[in-house]
């Protein structure tokens, strides 16, 4: 039987990350597939060959997108000739929605299967590109509880397979993982910065200084990405009272007494791990203006998202700043109030969510579904 060829576009390393488990569950489910893959090193690690890194590919707020237009108009163009080449039966996409939606189009045109996988946060702005979801692609898994409901309000069948963080988690938690050598016994205040280099700039030396406030009682732990090197981060923070862990982030929070995170993933790995945490966003002042006048939605971090309500504090934009963040954090130290509450709130996020699995799951009902 000729294989079914999976051409994979996942453009940051969280899309990496849950690409990778499923291609290994996939693996466990059916060897009538190859992969070739937009991805990083989790995706490589799989045995995927890898036709561009993610490395190359986060491009965060609109005025950044502008600035990376050329760019990114070369990668369409290097994208849909690597799929072309590949002679791919099906495009896995995965998260990153702004490439994706588009890409998704060209591939259904080209009478190429659209799977896409991580909705579009079409529920928080844009909801016409659910016109795009029904028209261009074949089957959608969504990953967070609310979206199916979201969807059916218009009239679309999608998939809800839970969420693959409790796949990372609970592996991780198995693997029983080794306590990282740090410089001393102080409990940890984690650093969680995120992985984009805007970002980073804009953000890390605001959760340093309000961090060191905090130095007499713990010790400054900075889980960098995988996809940036120490040397960039050691240029943004020059203080020797900072400790880097690189690739070693679930690591760093099974052992963390609190945290500041920056808005996306992380802050649902965070709470996953029970660890109290401030959630930070910063983005340039025209990008803020843009997205306030066109996201619909009360809260940026996944926990308040998933709950409905304000579990976690979000510092954002103006907010965002080392005074607030002290202030929050403090607010957060063991014994308080505000602590066990969002303790609590963390037991009830983590029972919404359900067990893990989500990829064993999505591997078993796309091999039924690729083989029909």
């Amino acid at each position: 039987m000729t294989k079914k060829r999976i051409f994979i576009i996942s453009g940051e390393a969280s899309g990496d990350l849950h690409a990778a488990n499923l291609v290994r569950a996939w693996k466990k489910e059916s060897d009538n597939f190859e992969f070739e893959a937009w991805g990083g090193d989790r995706l490589q690690a799989e045995g995927v060959t890898i036709r561009k890194h993610v490395r190359d590919l986060a491009f965060m707020g609109f005025v950044e997108v502008l600035q990376n237009l050329p760019t990114i108009l070369r990668n369409f163009k290097t994208c849909k000739a690597q799929i072309t080449e590949f002679k791919a039966d099906v495009v896995l996409l995965v998260d990153y929605p702004g490439f994706n939606l588009r890409m998704a189009k060209w591939a259904k045109k080209q009478g190429i299967k659209v799977i896409y996988y991580i909705s579009p946060t079409v529920w928080a702005w844009k909801e016409n590109r659910v016109e795009q979801v029904r028209e261009y692609v074949d089957r959608m898994y969504a990953i967070l509880p609310f979206e199916k409901p979201f969807y059916a309000k218009h009239g679309i069948e999608v998939q809800y397979v839970g969420h693959p963080l409790l796949d990372e988690v609970h592996q991780f938690r198995e693997e029983k993982q080794a306590t990282l050598a740090l410089a001393n016994d102080k409990p940890i205040l984690a650093l969680l910065p995120g992985s984009r280099k805007q970002e980073l700039r804009k953000k890390l030396p605001l959760m340093l200084e309000a961090a060191k406030s905090f130095q007499q009682e713990f010790q400054l732990v900075l889980a960098c990405a995988p996809n940036l090197s120490e040397e960039f981060y050691r240029e943004l923070i020059q203080d020797d009272a900072v400790q880097l862990v690189q690739n070693q982030t679930y690591q760093v929070l099974s052992q963390a007494s609190m945290a500041l995170v920056t808005s996306g993933t992380a802050t649902l790995e965070t709470a996953l791990f029970r660890v109290p945490q401030v959630v930070c966003y910063k983005s340039s002042a025209l990008s803020y203006r843009i997205a306030k006048a066109l996201v619909n939605i009360k809260f940026i971090s996944l926990v308040n998202l998933i709950m409905d309500k304000e579990v976690v504090r979000e510092l954002i934009q103006h907010d965002c700043n080392a005074t607030l963040m002290r202030e929050e954090l403090t607010k957060l130290l063991p014994g308080t109030e505000a602590r066990n509450r969002q303790l609590s709130n963390y037991d009830e996020l983590i029972r919404q969510l359900g067990n893990h699995g989500a990829s064993e799951r999505m591997a078993k009902d796309l091999s039924h579904y690729l083989s029909e």
